[in-house]
């Protein structure tokens, strides 16, 4: 009971506000910044509190004034990188909102919080607190925007209404980890003149799902 306890506080210590003076969001965004690079260089193993404050140029009691651990440090930037998912307009078209859907993600994985999930995939295999918290901040946002998607798609006739909807996010997740972290030559595509690795994955995908969604393309 204890143990869960304490998981279940350190999967919300990314949301927790800090009491007394006023956090500096710049110097937040540079402690968050230095650890997505740490994480990189070193991995979850090599990380330490010390090394993050360092790369930001700050002591390590203006990081432990924000986050009790090296754990809370890593869940508070993983909602921070990965959570960026917002809402989306309506574009008119299950394609236009399909494409926007996989255009944010591709933006997502590509950055800073790409780079979190990509260092932490292996980890949080055995970290409940961490596979918890990449959970929430990285597929809940997708089934909420697959499930708008979706019923916007079902009013306008656009597809037959789905047992599940939210199968769309383990499609749209999957595959663009999968086309982006797996496979080999994504790697190297952003170094060419052709379309970035997340451009390309989109035309990839895109017909595939119009079609799993049972869509008429025009």
């Amino acid at each position: 009971m204890g143990e869960r306890t304490e998981s279940n506080q350190t999967a919300t210590a990314g949301r927790r506000t800090a009491r007394g003076r006023p956090r500096d969001a710049e110097r937040d965004r540079a402690l968050l910044e230095a650890t997505v690079q740490v994480l990189q260089e070193n991995g979850y193993g090599g990380l330490t509190t010390a090394a993050v404050a360092k790369r930001a140029g700050v002591s390590t009691a203006t990081l432990y004034r924000r986050w009790r651990s090296k754990e809370d440090l890593v869940v508070g930037t993983a909602v921070r990188w990965a959570s960026d998912l917002g809402p989306q307009p309506d574009t008119g078209s299950l394609e236009g909102d399909l494409a926007a859907l996989l255009r944010d993600k591709a933006d997502t994985l590509e950055g800073p919080g790409g780079r979190l999930l990509h260092v932490l995939i292996g980890e949080s295999a055995h970290n409940e607190a961490l596979a918890r918290v990449l959970d929430t901040a990285i597929i809940e946002p997708v089934r909420d925007r697959s499930a708008t998607v979706v019923r916007r798609a079902v009013d306008r006739g656009d597809i037959p209404p789905l047992e599940n909807p939210q199968v769309l996010a383990d499609l749209v997740v999957g595959s663009m980890v999968s086309r982006l972290f797996l496979t080999p030559d994504a790697a190297h595509r952003s170094a060419t003149d052709g379309p970035s690795s997340g451009e390309a994955a989109i035309r990839e995908l895109l017909p595939f799902l119009l079609r799993a969604l049972g869509a008429q393309r025009g």
